[in-house]
């Protein structure tokens, strides 16, 4: 038997797409503020949104009626007919949030428009209206979502911790007060002011966000066609993240995810980026309402483009164009060098043609067996140091010839290495050490090497809890983005474990008093990006082996890099650290950290 569902128990269904999590609320409490044209809007959240979500704002305002309107399902002053879809100019179109929302929640509004004297008061409890009444109250609108799922016990014990909650409210504010530099906004957290972000430009609002050290990141991004018009920033590639961070796409101000166009992003910049780094933006594009349909979910943060691969192939150029406009990225020239310019010869002067030598007997399939020949190849690979490379990549691919039997823990290298003995070590190309042991000749990769040994100091420093820790004499200011900020917050225990003072005086700022033993001032702020990479990549394994990302940020950032040059001294010391180490032929990422060339293996390549 069919029969009509009641009207809470629908609102109750679609309540479960619509909110999802604290998060959504504020969402869609934050785009109605917009749409009802506020130039001032203020967020308070108690308990990260499970207590208490209260947006106020200046905007329009509703009259009595529209008061216990808005309340209904499909109730929407956006739109009127299915057309209006395809010429949308506003955030909420569908008239389902605040039906949702007040079906799992208590909700009270207070609103007042300028034409009334007096505002309207309408409390609401699980879709069911409990008063309406005469208040007074400033122009405007002020929602309060008190207890939020608390005629649904099962949605609210599947949320999160407060911490993670409060979290996504933050990257909620960010992408709607980045929407809107024109708009003021303001952000409470338990009667706590984390943000108070007053009316100016994108370049000030981002600033603001995330740190004054953002100002000299940025790259300016402007280009205007037929098709789209793209406004915004980029960051130098330098400024690049092992973490997806602010990666932040806006179509007609709506914040949205889209695979499809962050590729063209990273694909402006190939040949800028390191390895397995992501580049930071914050782009605009303004497209007409009618090529793009935004009515696909229900969270409306996917959008399908009618012209995807023009827009892809736009976004791509003018992301090149800028980064070559600020000399970030290198751009043909076509000036002429003066000294690979022809000179005019003198009058009367005859040229003469060049003679062309050719060599009879030359037979290009014969094999070159010549000394000198092979010689000035090993020259000429080795001087940059290619030919060591090759052999390096050559012997790691088969690890049981590289390690013979019986080398592989400290005590055997022990008779190997001679320590007895004085040991003469030598580098190539300021990369490689090479030594003589007595199966044949140790190469070791000296930035591998020196991680590995770091890496082994500081995790039993971490497991021993003991750490050696040093006070800086200036301390050492990091701009961090908010949500940095909440993540530092959250493991502030793990990263004082391991020897760091920090401090958070001001909400994106962070103060580092104290470093852990042997870390150079200059690599403070690599460590503390490895060590947010390594939570965002590594969250679900984090709290188990916090102590091993930790120690790994601390050994990538305080290795020596490849190219400083060593002493006898320096190198001999390095190789007996790295053989005392447990894992000494194992890299922390898993790579060789130094291979054998076997006697044998030499003779076969001399034959």
């Amino acid at each position: 038997m069919i029969t009509l569902l009641p009207d809470h128990v629908a609102n109750q269904i679609a309540a479960g797409e619509v909110v999802q999590r604290p998060a959504s609320a504020v969402k869609e409490l934050l785009e109605n503020a917009i749409d009802s044209m506020a130039t001032d809007i203020k967020l308070i959240i108690k308990d990260s949104g499970k207590t208490l979500i209260q947006v106020i704002d200046n905007g329009s305002g509703m009259n009595e009626v529209d008061a216990r309107m808005c309340f209904e399902r499909h109730a929407t002053s956006k739109i009127s007919k299915a057309d209006d879809l395809y010429s949308l100019t506003t955030k909420g179109f569908r008239g389902e949030a605040l039906a949702s929302i007040a079906a799992i929640a208590q909700v009270e509004l207070k609103t007042k428009n300028e034409d009334s004297e007096l505002g309207i008061k309408v409390v609401i409890e699980g879709s069911e209206h409990k008063s309406q009444e005469v208040c007074t109250c400033p122009n405007g609108s002020s929602f309060s979502v008190k207890n939020l799922f608390f005629n649904v016990p099962a949605r609210r014990s599947f949320l999160k911790s407060d911490r993670a909650e409060y979290k996504y409210i933050l990257d909620e504010f960010v992408r709607i007060a980045l929407a809107h530099p024109d708009i003021s906004f303001s952000l409470i957290n338990n009667e706590k002011e984390q943000y108070k972000l007053s009316k100016g430009t994108l370049r000030q609002r981002l600033v603001n966000l995330f740190g004054k050290n953002y100002n000299s990141r940025l790259v300016p991004v402007n280009e205007k066609t037929d098709i789209v018009n793209i406004d915004g920033f980029i960051c130098k590639p330098e400024f690049s993240k092992k973490s997806r961070g602010e990666q932040f796409i806006f179509v007609n101000n709506r914040f949205i995810k889209s695979a499809y166009l962050n590729h063209a992003v990273s694909n402006s910049m190939e040949g800028l980026l390191q390895v397995d780094h992501h580049p930071s933006y914050f782009l605009f594009l303004q497209i007409d309402p009618s090529k793009i349909d935004v009515n696909i979910h229900p969270t409306k943060t996917e959008i399908k483009f009618e012209d995807e691969r023009n827009i892809y192939s736009i976004m791509r150029a003018a992301i090149k164009h800028s980064l070559g406009q600020y000399n970030i990225a290198p751009s043909i020239d076509f000036s002429l060098n003066p000294n690979y310019q022809v000179p005019i010869t003198s009058k009367g002067r005859t040229i003469k043609t060049p003679n062309i030598e050719v060599d009879p007997n030359f037979n290009p399939f014969e094999k070159q067996k010549s000394a000198i020949q092979n010689k000035s190849l090993l020259n000429k690979t080795s001087s940059k140091g290619k030919h060591w490379e090759a052999i390096f990549e050559e012997i790691q691919e088969d690890m049981n010839t590289a390690l013979p039997e019986g080398l592989n823990t400290p005590q055997s290298l022990e008779s190997e290495l001679n320590i007895d003995e004085k040991r003469f070590a030598f580098q190539v190309d300021n990369r490689f050490i090479l030594t003589q042991i007595k199966s044949g000749i140790l190469i070791v990769d000296q930035q591998r090497a020196h991680q590995r040994i770091l890496y082994e100091q500081y995790f039993k420093s971490l497991q021993n809890k003991r750490p050696l820790s040093q006070q800086l004499v200036f301390p050492h200011e990091i701009h961090l983005s908010p949500t940095d900020i909440e993540i530092i917050k959250a493991i502030t225990d793990d990263i004082e474990s391991v020897g760091f003072d920090i401090n958070i005086p001001t909400r994106n700022c962070l103060m580092i008093l104290g470093v852990p033993f042997e870390t150079k001032a200059n690599q403070i702020d690599k460590i503390i990006d490895n060590i947010l990479d390594a939570y965002k990549n590594q969250n679900n394994t984090w709290k188990s082996e916090h102590q091993k990302f930790i120690a790994k940020s601390l050994a990538l950032s305080n290795a020596i890099k490849n190219g400083k040059t060593m002493t006898s001294e320096e190198m001999n010391e390095l190789i007996d650290s790295l053989f005392a180490c447990e894992l000494p032929f194992i890299s922390i990422y898993n790579k060789p950290t130094a291979i054998v060339l076997e006697i044998n293996e030499l003779i076969k390549r001399f034959k």
